[in-house]
């Protein structure tokens, strides 16, 4: 984005948004210590917040056509009559196709020229006002909230001698949304923003490793972490622990909500992927990390 994004929708976030509960599974934890974690890197839909959708950019069963149309009001937007939550769909694909024919086994979207292309030369929106589209749209046809026990488990391991960092599947809102939950920036927080790395900058998604090397990359920069000293925490068997392991992380597969729960039991990709640990609680992550001396 060429732009700073607008302070105000951090607020907005946090104004659209309702509680949400997980939804309990059956799966049983696996907590013994893995020795010689340096690092933690997480996945965010499904992991560190709850999904009613059970990731990002899906809207379930959710009422598109009123959800898109309070968006373009909200955003003070008149869209043209082609406009509408299918023309965003065959947009996303479109592009998703454009970028495959081209290499990227894996593409991901600019959500902003995504929705710069759906209300096309008709509309003059401002850079702030596709910002605001793309929220209001987002938090209504997926909202999320803070997996519970979030701000704590932060809390304990800025108390470790551990790095922290990101790799999601995600928009220019994913880390406004976190700063608006937990009241601060994500520095501030505890990640290093060197070590984290978003899809949509990238234009490639999980389960691409190339965007997992961006956060490996930072840990190796910035403080010597090598990927073997790395825990990855992720709902996913196929986007999280998979590439995760083949980058060389070690793995805690979270599974603590049904919505999000992606065991891929019929991927031929998962069907040798064991997680080194599987936590079924946010605040078991601590449980599962022995820290290196």
């Amino acid at each position: 984005m060429s732009q700073p994004i607008p302070d105000y929708l951090v607020g907005r976030i946090r104004y659209l948004s309702t509680p949400l509960e997980p939804c309990p599974t059956d799966v049983a934890p696996q907590l013994d210590p893995l020795p010689g974690i340096r690092a933690v890197l997480f996945d965010v839909y499904g992991t560190l917040v709850i999904s009613a959708s059970g990731d990002i950019g899906l809207a379930g069963e959710r009422d598109t056509t009123s959800a898109f149309a309070a968006a373009l009001d909200a955003a003070g937007i008149r869209a043209p009559a082609t406009a509408g939550p299918a023309r965003l769909e065959q947009a996303i694909r479109a592009s998703h196709t454009q970028r495959q024919a081209a290499g990227t086994e894996f593409p991901e979207v600019d959500i902003l020229a995504v929705w710069a292309e759906v209300l096309g030369g008709e509309v003059p929106a401002s850079q702030d006002k596709l910002a605001r589209l793309a929220v209001e749209y987002e938090c209504r046809v997926n909202p999320v909230w803070p997996m519970p026990g979030l701000a704590r488990l932060l809390a304990d391991l800025r108390r470790r001698p551990l790095v922290l960092g990101i790799v999601s599947n995600a928009q220019f809102y994913t880390p406004l949304m976190l700063e608006g939950f937990l009241g601060a920036p994500l520095a501030d927080l505890g990640f290093d923003t060197e070590c984290c790395a978003w899809s949509y900058r990238l234009l490639e998604a999980k389960p691409s490793t190339r965007i997992y090397q961006v956060a490996l990359t930072g840990l190796d920069r910035v403080h010597g972490i090598a990927p073997s000293e790395v825990l990855y925490v992720g709902n996913d068997l196929r986007n999280d622990i998979w590439p995760a392991s083949l980058t060389g992380c070690r793995t805690a597969l979270f599974a603590g909500d049904a919505r999000s729960l992606r065991l891929r039991e019929d991927d031929p990709c998962c069907a040798s992927v064991v997680p080194d640990r599987v936590v079924t609680a946010l605040s078991q992550t601590t449980d599962a990390i022995l820290p290196a001396d």
